[in-house]
Order: C-alpha cells, then structure tokens, then sequence
C-alpha cells in the first residue's frame, strides 16, 4: 500500500512539473525588459526631465505695480491752491525683461540632453538585472545535470544494498561494504535535498528580476549554447561603443560641456523695458515715462559665480575621462581573466568527457560484472563506483565555472 503511495505522489509531481511552463533565458530578457521597476522608473525620470526641458524658453513674468507717486505727505498739498495745482500724482507701472535668445537655445540643450544620461543609465540596470539572471539560470542548469546523477546514484547504491543483503543472508558475501553504501545513500539523499532547495532559491532569484511572484512555478530549458569569444571583442576602442556605463559617462561629458555653455551664455546681457503710467490729481496733467533696461552679468562681482561654475565642469569631465579610462581597463583585465579560465574549464572539461568519466565508466562496469559473477567484493564495486561519482561531480563543477565564466564575459561586452 505503502509504495502504491509512494508512485501516485511521484505520478502527479510528475505531471505537476510538465505543466510548468519552460522558459528560455530569452523569454527571460523579454519578461525582465518588460517588467522591472527600476527600468520603469528610469523611463520616468527620462520622461519627467523632457517635460521639464519644454520650459527652457520661458520668459520672466511681468512686473506690475500700483501706488503714489512724489506724493506729499501733508494731504492740504493735495489741493489745488492760489492758483497753483495741487501735488501727487498715482502711478501705475509695468515691466518686463526680455530674455537673450542665445542664453535661452543653451539651456534648452542643456536641459533636453539630461534625460540622455537617465536613457542610457537604463541600459546599465538591464545589463546588471540580465547578468543576474543569466548566472542563476546557468547554475540552476548544473543543479539539475547533478540530480540526474545523483539519481542515477540512487538506482546504483539500491542494487549494491539489496544485493548485499541476499549474499550476507545466503553466506555469499562479506557486509564490510554494507553499510558504506547505505551511508552513501543517505548523503545522497541528503545532498538531493540541498540541492533542490538551491534550485527554488534560484527560481525566487529569477522570478525577482522578472518581476514576478517569488514562488511562481517554472522549470528551465537545460540545453545552453557556447558563445564565441575573441580578444578583439576587450579592444579600448570596442569596449569604448559597447558597455552602456562608459556611455553613461560619455553623455555625462556631453551634459557637462553643455551645462558649461548655458552658464557662459548667462553673462550675456538682458534688456527690458519698464512703463510708468501717471494720473494726477488737481489739474495736473496725465504723464508717462518709458524706460528700457539692461542687466550687464559681464561685470567682475556679478560673474564670480557663473565662471567658477564653467570652470568646475572642465574638471569634472577631465575626472569623467579619467573613470572612463578606469572602466576600461578594469574590464578588458576582467574579460581577459574570464576568457581565459572559460578556456582552461573548456579544455579540463575535454578531459573528463574523452578520457577520465569513459576510463572510470568502463571499470565500475567491469567491477559490476564481476560483482554480478561473484569476482569481486562489493567494497571494490563500491570504491569504483564512488571514484566515477566523485569525477561526474567534479566535471559538472567545472561546468558551472565555465558557464559562470561565460556569464561573466557577457556581461562586461553587454551581449544580451
């Protein structure tokens, strides 16, 4: 009754992992350019910086006021008086500087191109937000190649147990090796279990950056591509037009020198024109008076500020210039290093597939043979066993190193 159980919850975990849907890292991509937060947001920022750029040509508000004018304070001087008109006058005024066309077109670049940095930044978080995922995909695909072994394992350490147990009851064989197997299915089971549970933090990591409900159920494609490499792809110049962080500093630098222009063009002058409008009172006459302005920035207390600014900004892009050759190099270094151990990981992995796991393969095979013919003990079927084992491990960890490596690379040459 027992083992009917047993089957029926492995029938329907079975059909509960075929109904997950499988998804692909490109589906992946899709789902994290689609729905992440911060790719949102910086859309937003981008959007919400045009908006402001559209006020660039604004003009300063009128200036208007009310009041007397050289108006005694002895309102008997108000009057008129032996003849004479009285005194005071009410004035209504207006006036409005002009802003300088040339001071106006450099904000306006200044402003629309500082969305460009925000644009561009979005790259940088898609590029970190896909690396992520790559790297826990590339494991997750590790892990399952290892539970299929240890799976395998399982099906191997069962026969040497229950082989045992007949050749011990019938006096056919010693019990030396017994309990080694079963402590080596324990662990087995054991390493299963921490396994899977490495399998679900992946599957919330994943979920995570795709946006999605952290224990949303999916299983992977386990097939991979090798990607091809070439050191041409680490050149200055190729790093230069590919990684989206140096571009960021390269609009940076281009905000920078606009920012510096916009705040030149201020010491250009500003003109306008002020109207005064005078109504007096006791026969004197209606009179006006129209005067035109100018704000002169050019002079040396009034320019202090603007200049210092300009002059910041030279230096800083010299800093950005100098962190754009930082980048540069820290990652051609990087990539060379990924590259390289990519290569060896490929070269060791040669190794175990063409000689090591097909030498130690074909000796657990004759072990079992002779096990099966009564030539050898089970202590030597297990030792061939556990050497075959330990070898299919360690191939599968230089798999992970390999395919992490080949996360790395493609991160730092952003290829999506």
């Amino acid at each position: 009754m027992k083992r009917i159980l047993i089957l029926t919850a492995s029938f329907f975990a079975l059909l509960t992992v075929k109904a997950q849907k499988a998804l692909t890292m490109d589906e992946i991509r899709d789902a994290i350019e689609r729905n992440h937060p911060a790719l949102k947001m910086l859309d937003a920022e981008a959007r919400s910086m045009d908006e402001e750029a559209k006020g660039a040509y604004s003009w300063m508000p009128p200036e208007l006021g009310a009041g007397f004018y050289q108006t005694p304070y002895d309102p008997g001087r108000w009057k008129r008086m032996d003849g004479n008109p009285g005194m005071g006058m009410f004035m209504i005024s207006a006036q409005q500087m002009f802003p300088n066309k040339k001071s106006q077109n450099a904000e306006a670049a200044y402003m629309q191109a500082q969305s460009s940095v925000e644009k561009q930044q979005k790259d940088v978080v898609l590029n970190d937000l896909l690396y992520t995922a790559r790297k826990n995909y590339y494991e997750w695909i590790v892990l399952e190649k290892k539970l299929k072994v240890l799976e395998g394992n399982e099906k191997l350490l069962n026969f040497m147990i229950q082989s045992a147990e007949i050749r011990y009851k019938n006096g056919l064989g010693k019990i030396s090796a017994y309990y080694k197997a079963k402590a080596a299915l324990a662990n087995t089971e054991n390493t299963k279990l921490l396994m899977q549970n490495e399998i679900s933090l992946k599957r919330i990591a994943i979920n995570t950056v795709m946006n999605r409900k952290a224990d949303e159920p999916f299983v992977i494609d386990t097939n991979f591509v090798w990607m091809d490499f070439d050191r041409s792809m680490f050149d200055s110049a190729v790093l230069m037009n590919t990684r989206s962080d140096i571009k960021v500093i390269g609009r940076s630098m281009e905000v920078n020198d606009l920012e510096r222009k916009a705040e030149l063009a201020k010491l250009k002058p500003t003109f306008g024109i002020q109207f005064d409008h005078m109504v007096g009172w006791a026969r004197q006459p209606v009179m006006f008076s129209v005067m035109g302005m100018v704000k002169i920035p050019l002079a040396k207390w009034s320019s202090k500020m603007n200049k210092a600014k300009a002059e910041s900004l030279i230096w800083k892009n010299e800093a950005l210039k100098n962190q754009q050759q930082m980048i540069i190099n820290e990652s051609a270094g990087m990539a060379n290093t990924a590259l390289t151990d990519m290569e060896l990981k490929k070269r060791q992995m040669k190794l175990y597939e063409e000689q090591i796991i097909p030498a130690l393969t074909k000796n657990f095979q004759t072990m079992e043979l002779g096990y099966e013919q009564n030539t050898e003990e089970l202590f030597e079927l297990f030792d061939a066993w556990d050497a075959l084992n330990m070898t299919q491990m360690d191939y599968l960890d230089q798999l992970q190193k390999a395919l992490s490596a080949q996360a790395d690379l493609m991160r730092i040459i952003e290829k999506k």
